[in-house]
């Protein structure tokens, strides 16, 4: 006679616990990167500066980002190969150099602002950027050129666990919650310049261009293929939402924490928002959180780079491979490690540096955005994957929103430099 033992909910939290970490790969890898050092520091400031009021915004930015990320997931799985490669394949060459040289452009900025976040969070933790910045350069280069992409992918995923924290920060904080509430599910823009400016900025860091590249590749790279979509959709459009919903609360953090309205003028000011969590070690907390993410995005925005770059003149390009496989793959990533740290050697505005990277962002996200629904709309490309007639309305309009802003801001900046 057989005797039923009662069954445990441990094993079946396990389980559940266990699908969630299957489905997570490149695409919350990619939506959590943009948490980075310059996201950290937008958000940051946007909570310092206008209080709640560009939390309906966020909310805009969390639509667009999703739908930017699945498109670029779908095209990587059903194509088999990154955005370089695609764009080089169905544009012409001037208008592949073109994507490239933008793409490029931006992504340096962003690697010199990773390993300055690197520093400043080290620095917080009472140790020299002259020490930290190259000890991370080394580390970060030799995860990625002597691991393979899986280990790296750990790896990131751990490092991601930082952003927890500000979740906890806001909730503790005791933000004024019905006012919260009101500010995401209602406008509440601010006509002013440096209002635009910051939503450039928070559209730069949240969709930024690295994230596109990085996920179409990053997925290619893994060998998910149409067949195996489904979950990867799952796990794009999950980052997605997740990445955003730790930048609100950081802005809700922040905000209440804060309450002289200014820009932010250094790392330590940020800090403050993870006082309810840590007191006295709000400081350490921060810093521990800028480390992670700047040492995420340190890793993930020169790859994309590589990747972009590869793709385009139609070489090896995998993290799996060795300098004689990919010389020019590992080559690039490598330049760039080391150009990024040396750069971020260099004294200067942490915050500043940080929130303009992401307004450069923001004016190149719309070009390379233009690519990508072009490509997800093209039954040449992805067949009947590509986008239906709703999607297809909806990518534009998202397009075309942050095409329009950014050029609003272009023209107020050249406006600005005659004095107008």
């Amino acid at each position: 006679m057989s005797t039923t033992l009662p069954t445990s909910p441990r094993p079946r939290w396990r389980r559940r616990l266990i699908t969630v970490l299957a489905v997570a790969g490149p695409g919350l890898i990619a939506a959590n990167a943009g948490n980075d050092a310059g996201g950290i520091a937008t958000y940051a400031s946007a909570g310092a500066q206008f209080g709640y009021r560009t939390l309906f915004f966020m909310v805009l930015v969390t639509v667009g980002l999703v739908v930017v990320q699945e498109m670029c997931a779908r095209l990587g799985a059903h194509t088999g190969v990154g955005l370089g490669a695609l764009i080089r394949e169905q544009f012409s060459i001037r208008v592949s150099g073109f994507a490239l040289l933008c793409f490029v452009v931006a992504n340096v900025g962003l690697v010199v602002s990773e390993f300055a976040g690197i520093g400043a969070a080290l620095q917080l933790l009472g140790v020299s950027r002259y020490v930290s910045i190259p000890a991370a350069a080394v580390a970060i280069w030799g995860l990625v050129v002597f691991g393979s992409y899986r280990y790296a992918e750990k790896i990131f995923l751990v490092l991601s666990l930082a952003f927890l924290a500000y979740p906890l920060a806001a909730m503790l904080s005791h933000p004024d919650w019905r006012e919260v509430g009101t500010q995401l599910a209602l406008p509440h823009f601010v006509g002013s310049k440096d209002f635009l400016l910051l939503g450039v900025a928070l559209i730069g860091t949240t969709i930024t261009p690295y994230m596109q590249f990085y996920v179409a590749a990053a997925v290619a790279d893994r060998g998910i293929g149409p067949a195996d979509y489904a979950r990867e959709r799952v796990d794009t459009v999950a980052g997605a939402i997740f990445a955003d919903l730790i930048s609100i609360f950081i802005i809700i953090a922040t905000a209440t924490a804060i309450s002289d309205r200014a820009p932010l003028d250094s790392a330590a000011q940020a800090a403050a928002a993870l006082e309810p969590v840590a007191g006295p070690f709000a400081a350490q907390l921060f810093g521990l959180g800028l480390l992670g993410a700047s040492a995420l995005a340190a890793a993930v925005v020169p790859l994309s780079t590589s990747y972009a770059v590869s793709e385009a003149v139609g070489v090896e390009s995998s993290v799996s491979r060795s300098f004689r496989q990919a010389p020019l793959f590992l080559g690039l990533f490598s330049g760039q490690i080391v150009l990024g740290a040396a750069i971020a050697l260099i004294p200067g505005n942490l915050i500043q540096l940080l929130v303009q990277a992401q307004v450069l962002n923001g004016l190149i996200t719309p070009i390379l955005l233009t690519y990508v629904l072009i490509l997800a709309n093209r039954r040449s490309v992805l067949g009947k994957a590509a986008n239906g007639p709703v999607f297809r309305v909806v990518a534009t309009m998202c397009v075309a929103v942050v095409a329009i802003l950014s050029a609003t801001v272009l023209v107020q900046s050249v406006l600005g430099w005659f004095g107008q």
